[in-house]
């Protein structure tokens, strides 16, 4: 079985995380994805509690066939993407793992700890984002690619940042949240 892991802050999750999931399983690039939120550690501004971020993480993929969401950040504290996708290659020792990343991100990955262990133990499946110049990363990069695949899926630039800050003006795009977790983010206070 190929295993999709999707870890992020989901600061609040929105409509291109579900575009990556839905898509990622209707086009058979993985069989099941596990949506991983990170801990309160994580380094990140205007972040909510974890378990506020837990919730709305539910709430939101409630519903979709062959995804779990997993509490594993959440409960052990700060914990580096090596040390996740070895907790689920251990869980799951005879699948294929693959972890499920941006166009954005893989051009930091050499800045992640342990990253070309990452690269060589698992697979990568890129996102692609409009308006990223994917050739110059490619021209430039110095990253070992073997492991890597550009999926054809790509999303617009919906970001929790400006979801934030909509939400501070009153003003969602409700066809980038979910009803459900504006209702729970209006209802706990959050941003």
């Amino acid at each position: 079985m190929k295993i999709g892991i999707f870890g992020g802050s989901f600061n609040p999750p929105h409509a291109s995380h579900k575009k990556i999931v839905t898509e990622l399983l209707k086009r058979h690039y993985v069989d099941l994805v596990v949506v991983v939120p990170t801990g309160d550690e994580y380094q990140k501004k205007q972040l909510v509690p974890a378990s506020s971020r837990m919730e709305m993480v539910q709430l939101y993929f409630q519903g979709i066939s062959n995804l779990i969401v997993s509490d594993y950040e959440v409960r052990n504290g700060k914990k580096y993407t090596y040390e996740t996708l070895l907790h689920f290659k251990k869980k799951y020792p005879s699948d294929t793992i693959y972890f499920i990343l941006g166009e954005d991100n893989l051009e930091e990955l050499h800045t992640w700890k342990n990253y070309e262990a990452l690269l060589e133990n698992y697979r990568f499946l890129v996102i692609r984002r409009k308006g990223y110049d994917e050739e110059v990363f490619l021209k430039n990069t110095k990253l070992r690619l073997d492991n890597v695949l550009f999926t054809d899926i790509e999303v617009e630039g919906i970001s929790s940042t400006k979801i934030r800050k909509q939400l501070k003006k009153g003003k969602v795009d409700l066809n980038e949240v979910d009803p459900s977790v504006l209702a729970y983010i209006q209802k706990n206070h959050l941003y």
